[in-house]
Order: structure tokens, then sequence, then C-alpha cells
């Protein structure tokens, strides 16, 4: 019989070649990089985080919008069971304080490791080099290897886990679209998903907060609200807490087409009353030569960033504002974001193959037989493990259905 073709060598695809090797099926996969897993190895730079430990109706429902079309499929390969097939893979699990599972070794590379010997002993054939460019006029799949050559190869089933659109240095470069809409495929536009914003910071915020974290603020935009930590950049703010807030920003910012303000929350600790009846009591101790900035440290113990980030959000005269004022600037201080970061620095996309486009398979209705796994659906996650969580587990169901298309 011809192979099962896994087009992609990302979590998802490698996930769905698994499941179908498994079952005694031939599988080849074609990876358009000179390597495997190059997205997953960056996300491992900085600790991979895999899943969450939180109860599985909040976990859910971090899918938002997405949470019925993903709902099945993450029940059928939950938080625990990727857990366990990490141990299964030699590589043990534990949660972090904020609930966020790691490996133990707290990096991809052992991972990956591991679960390309698997699917080297399970038979999986693995071809570098072989960028997919779409069908010929016979149905086979079509390949540019290196050099400019093309090859060609028929499938009983062909998985797509070509990823969505942001890293494209690292293979995912979204040019897959071409491909599907010449046969019909119903697919949503991309955006950046889980990304910074540009700001158009002044000298003096540079000067103080450049390259520097803003740590244990609240973060405020329209209904949606974090408490996390964010980084200043030349131009930028991102971090984690912009990032749970993006998808909102970045929808806010397509539909004026003009700057959103996000609100900073200096103290969540504490209430607006609290911080009034320190700062009073630090006035009537202060020196009169005291500055502002030099108040708002002693009374609040605001670091250096923090305090440059007020002055920022404010207009001119704060240093007259009184305790009540400067209690209710400090729980809002106003920030103007002006655009999101481009799909080269995003984390992850928004947009892909529409939902309508698959049944519950995810097989594609347009191309019976073929089937679309991970990021290149059109679905988005806040990072904490969902976004990785989502597409093993899409790429697994993929998987299964792929065995029962051809074993019945």
């Amino acid at each position: 019989m011809e192979p099962v073709a896994v087009i992609g060598a990302g979590p998802a695809a490698l996930a769905a070649a698994e499941v179908v090797a498994e079952a005694g099926l031939p599988v080849v996969v074609y990876e358009q990089m000179h390597s495997r897993g190059r997205k997953l190895l960056m996300a491992g730079l900085g600790g991979l985080n895999i899943t969450h430990s939180e109860p599985r109706e909040l976990f859910i429902a971090r899918y938002a919008e997405w949470a019925p079309e993903l709902t099945p499929i993450i029940e059928h390969f939950t938080p625990d069971d990727l857990r366990d097939w990490c141990a299964r893979l030699g590589e043990g699990t534990f949660v972090g304080s904020s609930g966020r599972v790691f490996p133990d070794s707290f990096k991809a590379s052992p991972l990956l490791r591991a679960w390309l010997t698997l699917l080297e002993q399970l038979g999986v054939k693995l071809h570098n080099r072989q960028r997919w460019t779409g069908w010929d006029d016979s149905g086979a799949l079509r390949f540019e290897a290196g050099g400019g050559q093309e090859v060609s190869q028929q499938a009983s089933a062909t998985v797509l886990g070509l990823g969505g659109a942001t890293w494209p240095r690292l293979g995912s470069t979204g040019a897959w679209k071409t491909a599907l809409a010449e046969r019909g495929v119903t697919l949503s536009p991309f955006a950046p998903s889980n990304c910074g914003f540009e700001v158009d910071w002044t000298p003096h915020l540079l000067q103080q907060a450049e390259g520097k974290p803003v740590k244990n603020v609240g973060f405020h935009f329209g209904k949606h609200s974090t408490r996390g930590e964010a980084v200043v950049t030349r131009r930028r703010i991102e971090g984690g807490a912009v990032y749970a807030l993006s998808a909102a920003i970045r929808d806010a910012l397509a539909q004026d087409a003009g700057p959103q303000t996000l609100r900073l929350d200096l103290l969540p600790q504490w209430t607006e009353a609290e911080i009034e009846a320190r700062l009073s009591r630090a006035a009537a101790k202060a020196r009169r030569k005291d500055s502002l900035g030099n108040r708002l440290r002693k009374a609040l113990n605001l670091d250096p960033v923090q305090r440059a980030l007020f002055f920022e959000g404010q207009a001119s005269g704060t240093g007259e504002m009184q305790p009540q004022d400067l209690a209710a600037a400090l729980k809002s201080v106003r920030l103007s974001v002006l655009r999101p970061f481009g799909m080269e620095r995003a984390i992850s996309s928004d947009g892909g193959v529409a939902w309508e486009a698959v049944d519950s398979d995810l097989q594609i209705r347009a191309l019976p037989t073929v089937y679309a796994a991970g990021e290149m659906l059109d679905w988005e996650a806040p990072t904490g493990g969902y976004l990785l969580q989502a597409c093993i587990a899409t790429g697994r169901w993929v998987g299964k259905a792929v065995v029962r298309q051809i074993q019945g």
C-alpha cells in the first residue's frame, strides 16, 4: 500500500505520525528544513512549557471561542495524558509555581530526541529538505528537494502539519495557503497572536526602563485583565502579561485603525484607599525639597521602572497632584499602543484552515483523505502550555482518524 504522508515535523505532525505508525501503517514524514522540530526547540530555550495543571474546566476555557471544537480533542488526549506520554519517552514532568508543566530537564531537546528515536523504531521514514508545493495532475503530492529537484509521492492519506505563519525562519511560513486555496479550501486570514506591541516611548522612559522587566503589575484592556510581568524594549512592550491580552488589543487595533489604550495598575496589591493613606502619611513627613519620584519611592517602594512608567502615562503638573489623585493615577497608567508585532516576532498566529472546512475528524472537506492538524487550523490560545497541548492533541486525533480510514 502507499504510505501515509505526514508533511511537517513539528509537534502536531510528529504526533500524527506516531499514532499511525503504532497501528502498523507505513509513514513518511517530509520536512522542508534541514532538521525537525525547530520551533519546538526555540520554544524550549527558556523552558519547555508543555501543558498546564489547572482544573479541566479552566483549561478548556483558555481556548475561548474555539473551545467547542477543541474540547473533544483535548478530552481525548488530556494534559495528564500528555504528561504520561512524556514519561514513556523517559522525560518526567513537574509543575511550576504558576501551575505550568515542564519536563524534568526543562528543555525541549531531550524530549525531541527521544520522540524521533521512537518514530524511527516504529519504522517511520523521515526526510528533510523536502518542501511541499501541492499536488500534480494525478493527485500525487509534489515536493521540491535540494537543488530544485521535484519529486512526487502517492499517499493513502495525507496529514498536513505545516504550522501557522510565525517565526518563518524556522519553517512556519504559511505558504501552504496558496495550495489549499487553489483547491477550494476555506481559509481565515493570519494575524499575530501572543505578541507584543509597538509603543512610542519617550527618551526619558527608555533611559530609565529599556530592557528592564515590569514586575507584578496589573494590565487592563477593555473588559480583559491580567497580572504579571512585561518588558520595555525600544519602541515596544512585550512579555507574558501583554501576550495574555494581545488578541483583544490586536482585534481592536484592526477594527478602529488607530492607537489603543492599555492601562497599567502599578500597585495591584493595594486599593486606591490604601495607596492614598500611605501617600498622606508620607506627605506629612516629607521634606519640601523631595521630588515626586522620591516620594513615590519612599511611600510605595516603586522601583525606577514603575516610576518611569507612571510619569510616561501622565500629563504635566504631576508634582501638584494630591494623594487621592496620585492613588487613582497609579492604578490606571495609560499607555498608547500603536500596532502589534509582525508575524516574524509573534509566538503564534490566529487564522488558517477554517473550522467549517474540516469535518469532525479534521479531514478537509474539499480534499478527502487529507487532514489538517496543529496551528494550521484557525484557533489561538494564550501561552502557558495551551498551544503545545492542542497541537499534540490535534495531531493524535488526526492520526486516529487516518487509521480508521485505512483499516476500517
